[in-house]
Parts: C-alpha cells; structure tokens; sequence
C-alpha cells in the first residue's frame, strides 16, 4: 500500500519529551477521507499514552483523538463528505462493523475491539495508529463525523472526547426538561456535562471539593454547587438527584454521592478507570434501587447527534489554545489541573 510522509509529534519513550517527527499515512483508499488537521484538543488519555501510565503504549507514541479539520481527499466511493467541508474524528477511526454492537451503532463497545485513534492496530499499512498530533490523518469515512460550520472550531475538537464522553450517558439515563443531574469534578469532562446537561433541560448542580469553583460553574450554567467536604451541604440534598456524572479521574470516596442519588438514580463514573477504595457500601443501592454505573465515549451516530444538538444550541468546550511546541509544558500543567478547561493545539504551528 502506498503511504505518505507526514509531519507530526511524538514520543519515541514513555520518559523522553514529545518532540516534531515523522510518520507515514495511507493513501486514500475508496472509502477513505483525508484530512488536514486544524485543531487538535489534548486529553488526559493522550499524557496517559505518551508516558505509558495505563501500560501497553506502543512507540513511537503520537496521541490526539479530538481532531476538527478540512477534507482534502475523498475515495471514490465516499458519499459522506466532500473536498472542502469541515470534518472531526474522535477516539475510533475503525471497529468490526458486524458483531453486536457495532450493529446497534456501539461501535465503542465492540466485541472484537474497536481501533483507536492512536495506539490501536492498523489493519491497512501494519505497525498502530498514529493521532492528531500531525499535519493530516486518513480514516474510513464511517468514522468521519461532519462539523456544524457556525461553531469556533479550535472550541469543537474537545466535544470529540470529553464532549461525547459526558452527552453519552446523559442520554442513555434520558435526561431531559425536569431531570435533577449532578456533576462531580469540573475540569474538561466536567465542565461540558455541565453545558450539556443545562442544553438537555435538567437542573444541574455541581459537586465541588473547593469553593473557588462555585462562580465557573454558575457560570457555565450549573443551578446550584454543593461543597463535597461539608457534611451539612451533603446532607441537604441526599435522595436528590436522578443521575450524578462522577467524572474525577482518580481513586476516591464515592459513597457520600451515591447517598445523594434519588430512588432508582445512577452514578455513572466517566472518568476514572480502576478499583473503588473506601469498597462501595451496597445498603443503600439495596434500599434505594440506586446503580453505579461506568460508561465510556460514544457511537459514532451519537457523537454526530451531539454535534449537531451543539450546533443548534452553540455548545462549544471552554479552551487555551496553545502551539504544537508548547505541549511538554501545557501535559505539566494538566496534572496540575492548570487550565480552563481543555487545551487546544493550533495545528498550524506545525507548520513552522
């Protein structure tokens, strides 16, 4: 198979800085879109990758899964798209297509393993996949998802992951007008199950561990902030809400939260992967038909319902836009939860 050279950045270890090389792409083939990557949006899964925290990271490693670009290229046999429209891929760029999931359009819950953006297997030039920390990115045209053209793209790339990642379970659990959600954590999963859940109708309150949030959140649409750490606050609402959206991305306590979900409420953690420590208390599940949940992105047709629903009601991610050369410092800055809300790289600075 034909490739081309392409310029992108990367680590070549999970102890050595990212830094500019290059990778190959394919040609298109005929149901293939190729295209120019415009903005990209960093996420935690990307430092996880780069630095091989969850293991199995494959190097040279070049993260980005929330791609918004210009189509280039089209196949032969694309119907899709077209050359010049604006177009975004998202953590997939391929599954099997025929077990059960991918026929229900769970292409994120396929059976024989969906195929990641990066670090996922290339079944057409061999090696993995390489992601949207480069100049363009080639994929099946199924994975493409078409960008509403009235949105600040640089704000868009994020709704390829943290955007899908939260819209996922908010429709699931049918949120809608009268619904009582709740968010724990507000950073870039956080802040957009905010938006989206206030687009959605719900009343929207945010758990907080520190009172410096209460106004961001306010302001990003939420009702009302619950302070986690006061026991009063917490006591205020138990037996509150019919959905609560835990996206923190580390070990903690979720029982005092399940405490305030209503009868047969959910939690459904987004963003942490791993053992829950203090154990889960089942009482009050039993007592209350209450559920902790997990969840993860979304199909590929309910990624473009949500771009869509974003296009009509402008929802867009909160973002610093950085240069391409600037991403050691700004993955620094992450772990330091030093951003508001999600870091965007400007493609265009790979061109220097």
């Amino acid at each position: 198979m034909n490739t081309s050279n392409t310029k992108a950045f990367g680590t070549k270890a999970a102890d050595a800085l990212l830094e500019e090389m290059t990778i190959a792409r394919r040609d298109v083939l005929a149901k293939d879109v190729e295209i120019e990557i415009l903005y990209c949006g960093v996420c935690h899964s990307d430092l996880h990758t780069a630095r091989n925290d969850w293991g199995g990271s494959q190097y040279p490693a070049v993260p980005g899964h929330e791609i918004v670009g210009r189509v280039t290229k089209v196949g032969n046999e694309v119907t899709k798209l077209k050359v010049g429209d604006l177009a975004g891929v998202g953590c997939m760029v391929d599954s099997c297509h025929t077990c059960e999931s991918c026929k229900q359009d769970l292409e994120q819950y396929c059976l024989n393993g969906f195929t990641g953006t990066y670090n996922g297997r290339d079944k057409h030039i061999g090696g993995h996949t390489y992601g949207g920390y480069s100049e363009k990115v080639v994929v099946d045209e199924h994975f493409v998802l078409k960008v509403p053209s009235n949105l600040n793209l640089a704000a868009v790339a994020p709704l390829l992951c943290a955007g899908i990642t939260t819209w996922s379970p908010l429709r699931h659990w049918n949120v809608g007008k009268g619904t009582k959600v709740a968010v724990v954590g507000l950073g870039g999963l956080g802040h957009m199950a905010i938006k989206l859940a206030k687009g959605l109708g719900a009343e929207v309150t945010l758990f907080s561990r520190t009172p410096e949030k209460i106004q961001d959140a306010i302001d990003l649409g939420a009702d009302s902030v619950i302070i986690s750490t006061d026991d009063q606050q917490m006591k205020s609402v138990h037996g509150k809400y019919d959905l609560i959206i835990d996206t923190v991305p580390y070990v903690h306590d979720v029982n005092p939260y399940v405490a305030t979900l209503n009868i047969n409420g959910t939690l459904v953690l987004v963003g942490y992967l791993g053992g829950l420590e203090p154990i889960l208390n089942t009482v009050p599940m039993i007592m209350g038909r209450k559920t902790v949940a997990g969840s993860v992105i979304g199909g590929i047709a309910e990624t473009q319902e949500m771009l869509d629903f974003c296009g009509e009601h402008n929802i867009v991610s909160e973002v610093e836009i950085i240069k391409m050369q600037e991403i050691n410092e700004a993955y620094e800055r992450m772990l330091k939860s030093d951003v508001r809300y999600r870091f965007v790289i400007d493609m265009d600075s790979l061109k220097s």
